[in-house]
């Protein structure tokens, strides 16, 4: 069965070429779906010239990196895709990494999501948060085989990896589906692997291959500012299958927290509850209850 590398762009023409040329150097051959969020750069005339073997698919307006992807997916599924190979605009890949990670996911199909190694843009370092990902706590073993010289020739088992480059098996989409449509922009690779743990799939770390990663000379984005940075951390927990709190249930028992606090003169306490509930306030607690619920039915939900 074929890899379909699925891409979501919004205003990436400075990366196409790296991103896309990357891909069509690889040694195993990809079918590439790039799905543009209305860039206004030029990005897909840019696409449609520079690499016309490229499929693109204009959506007209920004989706959100997981409901983009979605679209991408569900077409890559469609076609018979025995795997997809989800990585972002501003990252590529070695000529190996793709069939690195093929062989790696035919070998040990306990894994949903198999991730390469992140390197920083100009490959002269880990990509920062990537090595947060990887440290002994999160991803038993794989510092020190690096360090001595002898990794395994198979995945490690990591907590989390961000989806800048995901392959993702097919089984694995067929059980949990795409990405959840709560989750505009971040948050939304947090959710997937706890739905992926869930229905007793692994990620996991590939140390035989790579990507570079373009995003040091970031300039500082509203999806993290700290209100904005709270609601997103209260929806990965409120989105988890594992969890079963009710949002209304937890407001109700916030309010009554904030009287008594205010009845005791507990200042501290008070402040942290109101924040709490300011937070779970803004959350559409019916749409990401019912989505949670369809999180927990195998099936390619989302998709």
């Amino acid at each position: 069965m074929s890899v379909f590398a699925i891409i979501v762009t919004y205003n990436g023409a400075p990366w196409v070429h790296a991103c896309l040329g990357s891909l069509r150097a690889s040694t195993l051959p990809v079918q590439t779906i790039v799905v543009d969020n209305g860039s206004t750069d030029g990005t897909p005339d840019l696409i449609g010239s520079a690499f016309p073997e490229v499929e693109l698919v204009r959506t007209g307006k920004n989706l959100g990196f997981g409901a983009a992807n979605n679209v991408g997916m569900r077409m890559a599924l469609d076609r018979g895709a025995g795997h997809v190979f989800l990585l972002n605009q501003d990252a590529w890949v070695q000529p190996e990494t793709i069939a690195e990670l093929i062989r790696a996911a035919r070998e040990h199909p306990t894994f949903g999501v198999i991730s390469p190694m992140h390197l920083n843009g100009t490959g002269t370092a880990l990509d920062g948060n990537f090595s947060s990902y990887i440290i002994p706590a999160r991803c038993p073993g794989l510092y020190s085989d690096l360090v001595l010289g002898h990794p395994h020739d198979a995945p490690y088992p990591v907590q989390f990896v961000n989806a800048a480059a995901w392959l993702i098996t097919r089984n694995c989409l067929e059980t949990v589906g795409g990405f959840n449509p709560s989750f505009f922009h971040y948050g939304e690779d947090d959710n997937y692997l706890a739905r992926m743990h869930f229905h007793g799939l692994k990620a996991g770390v590939m140390p035989s291959a790579w990507i570079h990663h373009d995003r040091e000379q970031r300039n500082g984005s509203p999806h993290f500012e700290d209100f904005t940075t709270q609601v997103r951390k209260a929806l990965i927990t409120y989105s988890d299958p594992a969890c079963r709190k009710h949002i209304k249930v937890e407001v109700n028992k916030l309010r009554r927290t904030m009287i008594q606090c205010l009845c005791s003169a507990q200042r501290t306490a008070f402040r942290t509850a109101r924040r709490h509930y300011r937070v779970l306030q803004v959350m559409d607690a019916q749409v990401v209850e019912r989505n949670r619920e369809v999180s927990r039915l195998k099936g390619p939900s989302f998709l």
